[in-house]
């Protein structure tokens, strides 16, 4: 089983920085936390995968406070997709045809999301940007919903104040990705752990502009209380006390 929950990890974050990629060749708008990258390439002289690394290792000093613990998906995810978005740039050609560009885009979504159910179902650590989001939502007992549409508001508004790609293609991975995601997931739950211990139910519009690995995060105590992830909602056990939020080991 540690085999194959590897096999998944690395597949998994080698295809998630590819279809990175492939949206960046695509030119038609990038999902929010690849809009804040590409600003940031913009005004500094490194690759777009080396800022996606540095971005992570900063979101990872977030952590110390919150008191999140990483695993070894977190640490291969910042490695993982700053080389394989880099070797894709490198090997991939700029799409002039629109022809090429929407099929590209739309390739590019379907992709990252069989690499997201790839990773998040190998459950070896939440990515840094996820365990930014639960620790927050853990200490302020704001709801999911709030705490990502936050940040990830954030972080769109700056990539595009930069010079990041903001377009259809940003609004066609926030509608498109969990969707895709809750249709990916039966081809992997019942070889891999990461959605097999907890039942999800989709109930709602999916949360939009969201980053692989909520599926991640369980909710205990209020049982008004809910999780919201790219493929639904996790509804938490019936159980009295307080709501929490607790991240599991998921990479993002």
């Amino acid at each position: 089983m540690l085999v194959r929950r590897l096999i998944a990890l690395y597949t998994g974050l080698w295809l998630y920085g590819f279809s990175m990629a492939m949206m960046i060749r695509a030119n038609l708008g990038l999902d929010p936390w690849d809009v804040f990258h590409q600003g940031v390439v913009e005004h500094v002289p490194l690759s777009f995968g080396l800022v996606t690394a540095l971005t992570g290792a900063v979101v990872l000093l977030a952590w110390i406070p919150l008191r999140q613990m990483p695993g070894i998906g977190t640490v291969s995810n910042v490695v993982v997709i700053a080389i394989s978005v880099d070797v894709g740039l490198a090997w991939l050609p700029d799409f002039d045809d629109m022809a090429v560009r929407v099929p590209a885009m739309v390739g590019a979504v379907v992709l990252n999301a069989i690499a997201s159910v790839l990773y998040i179902a190998a459950g070896m650590g939440p990515g840094p940007r996820d365990g930014l989001m639960t620790g927050l939502v853990a200490h302020t007992g704001r709801s999911v919903r709030l705490v990502r549409t936050g940040i990830e508001v954030m972080v769109l508004t700056t990539g595009w104040l930069l010079g990041g790609s903001v377009g259809v293609g940003t609004l066609v991975y926030a509608l498109g990705i969990g969707p895709l995601i809750q249709l990916f997931i039966p081809l992997v739950s019942g070889f891999l752990p990461g959605f097999g211990a907890r039942k999800a139910s989709t109930v709602g519009p999916v949360t939009a502009m969201v980053e692989p690995g909520l599926l991640g995060v369980t909710s205990v105590g209020n049982p008004s209380a809910v999780v919201e992830s790219k493929a639904g909602v996790i509804l938490p056990a019936n159980q009295s006390g307080p709501a929490s939020v607790t991240p599991v080991a998921v990479p993002e």
